[in-house]
C-alpha cells in the first residue's frame, strides 16, 4: 500500500494549508511575487463566512482564506481541472473580498491588496501560452505598461507545466511545486531534499496515508471519483463539439463518465489490495462487477 495521499485533493491540500499556518504561510511567500520587504511576517485564517458566494461549478471552491501583517488578503484555490469559467469566477471571487474590506463610513484608501493564488492541475489552462507553468495579472495602464497596480493580483500556476529546478534563489518556490506535483498516491518513497527541509518534510507527514481515519479516506476517493466524473463529462463535450452542451446530451455524458470513473477507481483500488466490500462501496460498483474486474487483473 502507497505510503502518501495526494496533496492535491480538497481533503488533503486543506489539511495542509488551511490548518497549518506557518505552511500556508511558507507557500504564499514562495509563489507570491510580493513586492521586495513586503514578504509575509504573520497571518491568520479569516472565517468562511467572509468568502463570497460562488457562482462556479462544483469543486471549484476558495480552499483556504487569510490575512497578514499588512492586512492584505490571500485566497488560496486547488483547481483540479480547468474550465472556461474559471478565470472569471477567479476574478469575481478576488474583486468581491476586494470590495467587503469597506465597512460602512470607512474611506477607499483603507482597502488592502489582495492576491488570488490559483494551482491549476489540468494542462488545458491557458493552451495560447504553450508550456509556461505561471501566469500572474495585475492591473495596468494599456498604454504604459510599467505602471503596474497590485491592489489586486491573480497567479495562475499550472502545474503539470512545471519542471523541477535547483535554484538557489528561489528554494521553497520550488520545493513547494515539487511537493505539489512529485508527491502522490505512487509514492512510496518523498526525495530527499523534501525531507530536508523543514516546512515540506512537515507537509509530507501531514500527507502520510496512515495519517487519515477511514472515514477520511472514503472521502478522499470520493473526491478522485467525482472530479473524473466531471473530467469525462467535459472532454466528451469538446470532442462532439458542444461544449455549452445541452442538459439532455450533459447528463448521458456524465452518467458515461461515471461508469468509467467507477471502474477506474475501483480498479485502483484492487492495486492497493483494499478489500472487495470496501472497494465496492467507494467505487458504487456491485460486488459481483468488483470481483470481475479483480479476476480481469489477476490479482
Amino acid at each position: 500500500m502507497s505510503k502518501y495521499l495526494d496533496p492535491k485533493a480538497d481533503l488533503t491540500f486543506k489539511k495542509v494549508f488551511g490548518e497549518h499556518l506557518n505552511l500556508v504561510l511558507s507557500l504564499l511567500n514562495a509563489l507570491l511575487p510580493l513586492p521586495e520587504g513586503m514578504e509575509i511576517k504573520t497571518v491568520e485564517y479569516l472565517s468562511p463566512e467572509n468568502i463570497p458566494e460562488n457562482p462556479g461549478k462544483k469543486y471549484s471552491i476558495v480552499d483556504v482564506y487569510c490575512t497578514d501583517n499588512y492586512n492584505r488578503h490571500f485566497i488560496v484555490e486547488m483547481q483540479s481541472y480547468w474550465n472556461t469559467e474559471f478565470f472569471s469566477r477567479t476574478l469575481f471571487n478576488a474583486t468581491s473580498m476586494y470590495a467587503k474590506q469597506l465597512e460602512k463610513g470607512k474611506s477607499f484608501g483603507e482597502l488592502k491588496d489582495v492576491y488570488a493564488l490559483c494551482l491549476v492541475n489540468d494542462v488545458k489552462a491557458f493552451p495560447e501560452y504553450g508550456n509556461e507553468y505561471i501566469q500572474e495579472y495585475y492591473l495596468t495602464n494599456k498604454n504604459h505598461t510599467g505602471d503596474i497596480h497590485t491592489d489586486l493580483s491573480m497567479v495562475f500556476i499550472i502545474l503539470p507545466n512545471y519542471t523541477p529546478q535547483n535554484r538557489a534563489e528561489k528554494k521553497m518556490h520550488d520545493l513547494w511545486l515539487r511537493f505539489l506535483t512529485e508527491i502522490d498516491e505512487n509514492t512510496d518513497d518523498a526525495d530527499p531534499e523534501l525531507l530536508a527541509n523543514e516546512e515540506t518534510c512537515e507537509a509530507l507527514q501531514i500527507v502520510r496515508r496512515s495519517a487519515f481515519t477511514p472515514g477520511e479516506l472514503l472521502t478522499y476517493n470520493q473526491y478522485w471519483l467525482d472530479i473524473s466524473t466531471e473530467k469525462s463529462a467535459m472532454e466528451r463535450e469538446r470532442r462532439e463539439g458542444r461544449e455549452e452542451g445541452r442538459e439532455e446530451g450533459l447528463a448521458e455524458g456524465i452518467e458515461k463518465g461515471r461508469a468509467e470513473s467507477r471502474k477506474e477507481t475501483a480498479i485502483a483500488m484492487l492495486k492497493e489490495c483494499m478489500p472487495i466490500e470496501l472497494v465496492a462501496k467507494i467505487s458504487k460498483l456491485s460486488v459481483d462487477e468488483v470481483l470481475k474486474l479483480k479476476e480481469t487483473l489477476s490479482i
